[in-house]
């Protein structure tokens, strides 16, 4: 993606890229990475700001995360070889395309190439994301129980 699109608002700390707002600290994450990581992780920010308009975005545990009413629903982060997309309450979805991670209800899915991002499942899976979420807010105060929220 060219960063010819995107346009820092200083007052707000962000960017609008073609209409959708980015953290600042997101897209400086999104900078950091090398051009293929890069490509993905701007491909994946410009996707998930626009199809979670009402969605807070923050850097959370040093990686890009997107929150429904204090609720993480999907981030990403660059691993070693990879960039990770996780969904919260992904196990839940009920995609092949996603894989379970860890043993709540997370589940996530790997790019080593922008190619590999199918925008389509990508769509559907962040439609899921809001319909589909698991109380991972108030996990510590249950002592480690997820209830499901919708």
């Amino acid at each position: 993606m060219k960063n010819s699109f995107l346009h820092f608002i200083p007052s707000f700390h962000s960017f609008i890229f073609n209409s959708f707002i980015i953290l600042k600290d997101t897209q400086a994450y999104n900078d950091a990475q090398s051009n293929e990581e890069r490509d993905i992780c701007n491909l994946l920010s410009t996707t998930i700001s626009s199809n979670l308009p009402k969605a807070d975005n923050k850097i959370w545990h040093a990686h890009p995360v997107w929150f429904l009413d204090g609720n993480p629903i999907v981030g990403y982060s660059k691993l070693k070889n990879c960039v990770r997309l996780l969904f919260w309450s992904g196990q839940s979805f009920d995609e092949p395309g996603l894989q379970k991670e860890g043993t709540f209800k997370a589940a996530e899915v790997r790019y080593t190439s922008a190619d590999q991002v199918n925008t389509k499942d990508l769509k559907r899976w962040l439609k899921k994301s809001k319909d589909i979420q698991w109380d991972y807010k108030n996990i510590v105060k249950r002592k480690g129980v997820l209830e499901r929220l919708k």
